[in-house]
């Protein structure tokens, strides 16, 4: 058998997984959603839920990797060593090719409009732009494009490819979302955005929790690629002495760094135009701000560097997704690399053109069945870790973790106890708003306890433990 390909440096590890978290999730998605959900309310939400979910389950995700060393599917059925485990890992394998179906839908947005930037195309009309390209036989020709663009990365593997490109396109990305930023300081009539971000509302907090929780839970999700495996296809290609816990910091700061940077860039900008950022929904940044850099002077320059580090970071996110299914045929069934990455290609460019067709169904997937099978996903890997290999996993996190090897036992029982109920909390909370069904803040902690209990005994039963 052929040695597996690995990481040539950790620094090239920590930079393509934040490359992965730090893409359409912080630039594209995140603006959006906060403009939708209060502002700042939501800003403070998803900090809490980066913190108190998102840094623990990726590390949870980062030990079952390493620890497995293969793809979902091969690692869960070496830990496990019952059906569950492939099946599971197929669940997210089927959960990166959805979520791939979709975002190289965007990334092909992306790319036409950095292609068109330079010379103004959508300044006129913004909204008949966008609305004549986002969804037909112009929006599938331009996401089969962005598809190639990811493809060939990936096809020549995970140091001469993954690695060499995130080396160069994350440092980018960060240093153009900065000069974006400090731009965007210096226009008029700002301030009303930089308080509606920045500033604290908890009386708007108070009174919208439950719906704010959802979308800012799904977002901490999304934004961190947790729950669907790539991160854990990452963690598989890892030394045993390179540090779990300090890598997941690094990762999980970056990328709330680049979000925050992002929201500093678009929602001030729209403000600064007059324009409600709480409306146009996944179109919001290519009609809004299309509005805001067409009355600036040198507006094409400016679109085009901004559309420009989203197609960046757009790629870095698009081949982690494609990784996973990858390296599962590479790892599961022996089909070489360049082979399954062809592959693996077709199938996306059907789905992805299917979505591009269809623009309800798109937003089905783009927004809460995405959240749902995130949530799943990432629950059965708290499971494993917390329920089923605790003592492996405190191994596995202390292995290489120096100081913070004291820090294994709390976050053993924060991933055992704590995040099973926020993530079945969450979990409700898209099923009843999509359902329509009304189940208060106490009614959903309660099902979400009871469910937690429910579980643990089922899997204690089925273990023995």
């Amino acid at each position: 058998m052929a040695t597996r390909d690995s990481w040539v440096s950790n620094l090239g590890f920590v930079l393509a997984a934040v490359g992965s978290a730090a893409g359409l999730g912080n630039i594209w998605r995140f603006p959006w959603l906060t403009a939708e959900n209060g502002g700042s309310a939501f800003l403070v939400m998803y900090l809490l839920l980066i913190i108190g979910v998102g840094v623990p389950g990726l590390l949870a995700e980062f030990v079952l990797g390493r620890r497995g060393k293969q793809t979902p599917t091969g690692a869960l059925r070496s830990l496990i060593g019952s059906p569950e485990g492939p099946a599971l890992g197929s669940f997210n394998v089927v959960t990166t090719i959805v979520m791939l179906s979709f975002y190289s839908v965007v990334g092909g947005w992306i790319l036409r409009y950095t292609l068109v930037s330079p010379v103004g195309a959508y300044f006129g009309q913004p909204a008949q732009y966008f609305g004549q390209m986002s969804y037909g036989l112009q929006a599938v020709g331009f996401h089969l494009a962005f598809l190639a663009i990811i493809a060939a990365i990936v096809f020549f593997g995970v140091s001469r490819g993954i690695e060499r490109v995130s080396k160069v396109m994350l440092p980018a990305v960060v240093v153009l979302l900065i000069g974006l930023a400090a731009w965007t300081m210096t226009q008029p009539d700002t301030a009303a955005g930089y308080a509606f971000y920045l500033g604290f509302d908890g009386e708007y907090l108070a009174a919208n929790f439950v719906s704010i929780l959802g979308p800012a839970a799904g977002q901490a999700l999304f934004t961190l690629s947790l729950g669907a495996g790539a991160m854990l296809t990452y963690a598989s290609y890892l030394e045993d002495d390179a540090s779990l816990p300090r890598a997941t910091l690094v990762i999980a700061i970056s990328n709330t760094v680049i979000g925050v940077l992002a929201g500093l860039i678009v929602i001030p900008l729209l403000f600064s135009q007059g324009i409600d950022p709480g409306q146009g929904g996944p179109g919001a940044l290519f009609v809004a701000l299309a509005s805001v850099f067409g009355s600036l002077p040198g507006g094409t320059v400016v679109a085009t560097v901004f559309f420009a580090t989203v197609l960046l970071a757009a790629v870095t996110s698009g081949i982690s997704l494609l990784e996973t299914p990858v390296a599962t045929l590479v790892d599961e069934y022996g089909v070489s690399r360049r082979r399954a990455t062809v592959g693996v290609s077709l199938l996306i460019a059907v789905t992805g053109g299917g979505l591009a067709l269809a623009s309800s169904v798109f937003r089905f997937v783009s927004g809460p069945l995405v959240d749902i099978m995130l949530s799943v996903g990432l629950f059965a890997f708290l499971a494993i870790a917390g329920w089923i290999l605790r003592t492996e996993a405190i191994e596995e996190f202390s292995a290489g973790a120096g100081r913070l090897d004291a820090l294994a036992t709390p976050w053993v029982m924060t991933v055992s106890w704590v995040l099973p109920v926020v993530v079945l909390f969450s979990l409700l909370s898209t099923f009843t708003s999509l359902a329509g069904i009304s189940l208060g803040l106490n009614g959903r902690a309660v099902v979400a306890i009871t469910g937690t209990i429910v579980c643990r005994i089922a899997v204690a039963s089925a273990t023995g433990d």
